[in-house]
């Protein structure tokens, strides 16, 4: 017996894995150079997501991805549903078991170890995907001359986040004086970290008004009925109720994700 496939073994493709297409796995269509995270797997298609939010449809061809660059056969899930990815806390695709990469030389500077602790809890895992390090400064009075100390370059971005970031502030006259091109500062309005975390989040209606020249944390925890004698302990009753982004105010996300972008070269001089 012979068989009905005539082409010459040396023409022959060999075969490749067909691997399921599971919500948050990373590929790359070739012909494209899109790269992204599976989000839906339907009848012959699969709409994968970028870093960046954008959204592309290929179809479910033979040999149609490349996997850790190797290529393979996108197949749909066993279960036959529409999958939908995991997510981080900051709302981005989640990668599963990916290895957080080599610290990049550049870093990610922020005020204090409030600001530190919730962008690492809200922006950790992408933090340690693109491999920035975010370390707090304590107070933003020396600025200019830590970033002279860094000396920031293209292969080492500086990026600082401030609070109280208003024109006219001394923050703000702080901020200014920063030039390098390779250094970005920006910042929010809050007074102070905390207020970044949305009062609903809390279980209050609004962040109380603390008059000038009083302490800000100690005043809003006398005006919430809260322990001033603590007000670290305070902090961290506050951070466990923040469970991703959608409980910090837009005016400090926008901020965290432009500098994110900045230092890992996606966006920015």
């Amino acid at each position: 017996m012979y068989s009905s496939d005539l082409t010459p073994p040396w023409k022959k493709q060999k075969p490749v894995p067909e691997v399921p297409a599971e919500p948050g796995l990373v590929v790359e269509e070739p012909r494209t150079g899109f790269c992204g995270a599976v989000i839906r797997c339907e009848a012959g298609t699969v709409t994968l997501e970028d870093r960046f939010g954008k959204h592309r449809v290929f179809p479910l061809e033979p040999r149609g991805f490349l996997l850790e660059g190797r290529v393979v056969t996108l197949v749909r899930p066993a279960s036959g549903a529409p999958v939908r990815p995991a997510r981080t806390a900051s709302g981005s695709v989640a990668v599963p078991q990916a290895r957080a990469r080599v610290a990049r030389a550049g870093r990610i500077y922020v005020e204090g170890r409030h600001d530190a602790e919730l962008v690492e809890k809200v922006w950790g895992d992408d933090l340690r995907i693109e491999g920035v390090v975010v370390e707090y400064l304590e107070g933003v009075d020396d600025l200019p001359s830590i970033v002279e100390s860094f000396a920031p370059g293209p292969d080492a971005r500086l990026g600082v986040l401030v609070d109280h970031l208003l024109p006219g502030t001394k923050e703000w006259r702080i901020a200014q004086s920063v030039t390098s091109e390779h250094a970005l500062v920006v910042g929010h309005p809050f007074i102070d970290i905390w207020q970044a975390v949305k009062p609903a989040s809390l279980g209050i209606e609004a962040w109380p008004a603390v008059p000038k020249g009083q302490d800000w944390k100690t005043g809003v925890c006398r005006a919430l009925g809260w322990p001033a004698e603590n007000t670290g302990a305070v902090w961290q009753a506050i951070l466990k109720r923040v469970g991703s982004y959608k409980d910090l105010e837009p005016e400090l996300l926008g901020r965290v994700e432009e500098l994110i972008d900045f230092v890992t070269g996606s966006g920015g001089a």
